[in-house]
């Protein structure tokens, strides 16, 4: 087999779109079809406010920005996860302070958050890790319990759901990725979204460089002029050609994507059942967008050998992040002390198996492959009793 972990769903549509937008007087940033996007965004997820970024690090940058987190805060998130979400917290010159994840969604643990918060605590940043929910009722509470914001990493959480609700529209900000190892791309994109007035109107001028363009352009001001911090976070009108042509395929992308991991799901379930391996648990709470299938061995030496063994079959699986408080950085300049063994051995043992929607056709013998290579590479000494 030859299996690459991740391929760009891009076709004809993507083409036409993007050819299109060049042909438009305007290419850059924040043009016509950039709000086209931007309004579709809002409507479809009932969002008031949504603005199109250039990544997702930069919509978590933007959120740290417009909640005036500085020197002195603290932001919890997870230590496994990407380091988007931590660089936020550390440009602003705030402390991020890691807590303990879930060992059946690999999604933060509340009770662990809870221990975790101070009077310095200014937000917490939440990742739906494969774009499954967090448990948002124990985060909600918490945000109100001790007045923290709450921040969605929904990177991997485009079209997954909570309780019908869409990831990224339920704390004070959601964060959207749209690079091309996720669902819906734009190559490099992302998006900020918030319900609340005073954090969009900051984020509104951040996003322009600091300045008052925006309110320029409105009418609102007869000149526009520098007057908060900010940075180019706006991505050009070619880039949101791309995307509105993905969003117009997402039924169709999600529903090959679901068939994969569906496969997958069946064919790995006896394995799960006979304890060789464990796998994501999917709460009742929870409708994902199927962005990746993992699963998990006992050992780390089980989940090199298993890696080592798949990728001779020609699938090309793999591991996912390494902590960030077990990172040279965390641990030599943060001077990061916690000691996380629950997010430590997860990640260590967490296996991903290719997920996108041209496997729809492959997907069954990429499975066979798998279920045969994991039975034999795992000996019945490794499953637990």
């Amino acid at each position: 087999m030859d299996i690459p972990f991740n391929k760009p769903y891009i076709g004809e549509e993507e083409r036409k779109a993007v050819v299109e937008a060049l042909d438009q007087d305007v290419i850059h940033g924040d043009g016509p079809t950039t709000e086209r996007v931007q309004s579709f965004l809002e409507d479809w997820l009932e969002i008031d406010h949504a603005f199109l970024m250039t990544s997702c690090t930069h919509a978590l940058e933007m959120a740290m920005m417009t909640l005036d987190v500085g020197p002195g805060d603290e932001v919890i998130m997870p230590s496994f996860n990407f380091v988007s979400s931590a660089n936020a917290v550390v440009l602003q010159g705030a402390t991020p302070v890691f807590a303990e994840i879930r060992p059946d969604t690999m999604n933060l643990d509340p009770e662990a958050v809870e221990e975790k918060i101070t009077p310095d605590t200014k937000a917490i940043v939440l990742v739906h890790y494969g774009g499954v929910a967090c448990d948002m009722d124990a985060f909600l509470e918490l945000g109100e319990k001790y007045d923290v914001a709450i921040v969605e990493d929904a990177a991997q959480g485009v079209d997954a759901y909570w309780q019908g609700e869409p990831l990224g529209t339920i704390g004070e900000i959601g964060c959207y990725s749209f690079h091309d190892t996720k669902n819906v791309t734009s190559g490099e994109g992302g998006a900020f979204l918030t319900d609340d007035e005073e954090i969009a109107r900051r984020a509104e001028i951040v996003r322009e460089k600091g300045t008052n363009r925006s309110a320029f352009y409105r009418g609102e001001v007869d000149k526009y002029s520098w007057v908060d911090e900010g940075s180019s976070y706006i991505p050009s009108d070619l880039l949101a050609a791309l995307l509105e042509a993905q969003l117009d395929r997402r039924d169709e992308i999600k529903e090959k994507r679901k068939q994969v991991w569906t496969t997958y799901r069946e064919a790995l379930r006896p394995l799960v059942d006979d304890g060789l391996i464990e796998w994501q648990t999917i709460p009742e709470y929870a409708d994902p967008n199927y962005h990746l299938f993992y699963l998990r061995t006992h050992t780390p030496e089980e989940r090199d050998e298993l890696l080592n063994a798949l990728k001779e079959e020609g699938i090309q699986a793999t591991f996912h992040y390494v902590p960030l408080h077990s990172s040279p950085y965390g641990r030599n300049t943060l001077r990061c002390m916690e000691e996380l063994p629950v997010t430590q051995h997860c990640s260590e043992t967490l296996i991903r198996l290719p997920v996108y929607p041209q496997l729809e056709k492959r997907a069954e013998s990429i499975a066979r492959v798998a279920v045969e290579t994991i039975r034999e590479v795992l000996s019945p000494a490794s499953v637990v009793r």
